[in-house]
C-alpha cells in the first residue's frame, strides 16, 4: 500500500477530509505557495524555540527571520537559536524531496544547525548540586542526562553508552514505518516523539530535533508540518508525561489537531494570499 495513501485514510474523518482536499489543490499559485510557508515558517520557528524559553515575541522572530532586523533586548544566543531553527527547516523540506530515507547523520546535522557552535550551560547533578556542562552540537550526549518531574523526581533518559544503539533501532523502526506502514498517522508521530524523548540522544535541542522530525515524516507525505503552539506548552508537557505513562494517545491527540491547523491555513492559500501577522500567534 502506498504510504501516504495509508496515512491519510488512517485520519480521522474531518482530518481526512482536509488532508486530501490538500492534496486535490495542489499544486498551488506560486506566489500564494510563498506567503504560506513564510507564515509556516514564522509560526514553526517562533513556537518551536518559544516552547524551549526563547524569549523572541512572534513580532521579533517576523522581523528577524523575514527582514533580517532585530529589536529588543534578547540574548545574542536567542537570536542565533532561532536563525539556526530557520535553517533546519530548510534542510528538512530538502530531506523530505529526497527519494532515500533518513539516516542518524541527518539527525546530527539538524541538531548541529540549531546549535550552531558550543556553549556552556547551567546543570545539575543526579545528586541535585550546581555544576556546569559543555554542549557540542551534532554529537550523541557523552553524559548522563535527565530532567526533574512535576513531583521532583528525576528522570533518567538512556544513557550515553545506550544511545547509539537505540537511535539505530528508532531510525530502523521509522524506516519501516515508512515504508510499510502499521500505524495511524497521529499515533505514529506521537510514538516517533514520544521513543525519541526516551533517548534524549542530544544535549541540548531534543525537543526541536524531534519536532522537526515528525515534519520530516508529515512533508515527505505530501503533507504540511504541524505546529505545536508555545501556548498550548503545559497540555504538550502533560501528554508527554501521559505518553511515559503508556498512554500515547493525548499525545497523538494533540498532533492531529496541529497538522489541522496547518491543512486549513493551507486550504485558505489554496484560494487566497495568506497573510503574515505582526501579533502573537493565533
Amino acid at each position: 500500500m502506498n504510504t501516504a495513501h495509508h496515512w491519510i485514510t488512517s485520519l480521522p474523518d474531518d482530518l481526512r477530509q482536509l488532508a486530501r482536499d490538500w492534496l486535490v489543490a495542489q499544486p498551488l499559485p506560486a506566489e500564494n505557495e510563498t506567503r504560506l510557508w513564510q507564515r509556516l515558517r514564522i509560526e514553526w520557528n517562533y513556537n518551536s524555540n518559544h516552547i524551549e524559553g526563547n524569549t523572541l515575541t512572534y513580532g521579533e522572530t517576523l522581523l528577524l527571520l523575514i527582514h533580517g532586523r532585530t529589536r529588543g533586548e534578547h540574548l545574542l544566543r536567542e537570536y542565533d537559536e532561532m536563525r539556526g531553527h530557520d535553517v533546519a527547516i530548510e534542510l528538512v523540506r530538502a530531506l523530505a524531496r529526497e527519494e532515500r530515507p533518513l539516516g542518524e547523520g541527518d539527525l546530527r546535522d539538524l541538531n548541529r544547525i540549531l546549535l550552531k557552535e558550543g556553549f556552556w550551560r547551567v546543570a545539575q547533578t543526579p545528586e541535585g548540586e550546581p555544576t556546569r556542562k559543555w554542549i557540542e552540537p551534532g554529537r550523541y550526549k557523552t553524559q548522563p542526562n535527565h530532567v526533574i518531574t512535576a513531583t521532583g523526581e528525576l528522570f533518567h533518559f538512556a544513557t550515553p553508552e545506550e544511545t547509539p544503539a537505540r537511535m539505530a533501532d528508532l531510525v530502523h523502526w521509522l524506516r519501516g514505518e515508512m515504508e510499510t506502514p502499521s500505524l495511524a498517522l497521529p499515533m505514529l508521530l506521537a510514538r516517533l516523539h514520544h521513543d525519541f524523548i526516551r533517548i534524549h540522544p542530544f544535549d541540548d535541542g531534543n525537543g526541536r530535533v524531534v519536532r522537526l522530525l515528525l515534519n520530516f515524516v508529515l512533508l515527505r507525505a505530501g503533507l504540511l508540518p504541524l505546529v505545536v503552539k508555545s501556548r498550548d506548552r503545559r497540555r504538550y508537557l502533560d501528554a508527554i508525561a501521559f505518553a511515559d505513562a503508556g498512554d500515547l494517545s493525548p499525545l497523538a491527540d494533540i498532533f492531529a489537531a496541529a497538522l489541522g491547523w496547518s491543512l486549513r491555513l493551507g486550504l485558505e492559500a489554496a484560494s487566497r494570499l495568506v497573510e503574515l501577522t505582526t501579533d502573537e500567534s493565533e
